[in-house]
């Protein structure tokens, strides 16, 4: 029996519709077709660096404050994380499922930053996805030009 292979996919790809950046897992389409060559310890790298990016653009917008509660809401809700994914990279699945039904942050550990309040949680779940998408398309871009600079030395 072969192990399963652990990727950021959360079964929403918009490279399918044209998108050279997955606006539901922050890879370029070049890393998604080149995900399953990579090695394991390549796959983890990759997966840190995609959970730093959410961190970094989440913790603009929002803050955890129970961690403990965070986790039981996204296993009620049987929504998908890995143990080591930090919370705030859980904090963007949560609202990606929930920006409809989640009527208060607090009652999942969370609340919202400076730049968030007023926002509803579909508001929210807007700015964050318009904030990772033009995030991931600047790592997108550093990764071809670090490619580029390695082929032409």
């Amino acid at each position: 029996m072969a192990a399963s292979i652990t990727s950021p996919c959360v079964g929403l790809c918009s490279t399918t519709l044209g998108d050279p950046v997955c606006r539901g897992c922050q890879r370029g389409d070049d890393e998604i077709l080149d995900w399953f060559g990579l090695t394991g310890d390549e796959r983890e790298a990759r997966m840190a660096e995609l959970d730093a990016l959410r961190e970094a653009v989440a913790g603009r917008f929002l803050r955890v404050v129970d961690a403990q509660c965070l986790e039981a809401q996204l296993l009620r809700y049987r929504i998908r994380f890995r143990p080591e994914q930090p919370a705030l990279s859980r904090a963007v699945e949560l609202l990606r499922v929930g920006r409809t039904r989640i009527q208060a942050l607090p009652r999942y550990g969370l609340e919202p930053c400076e730049e968030a309040i007023g926002l509803d949680v579909a508001e929210l779940h807007a700015s964050i996805s318009q904030a990772l998408t033009e995030a991931a398309e600047s790592r997108r871009a550093a990764q071809q030009k670090s490619r580029m600079d390695r082929r032409t030395s």
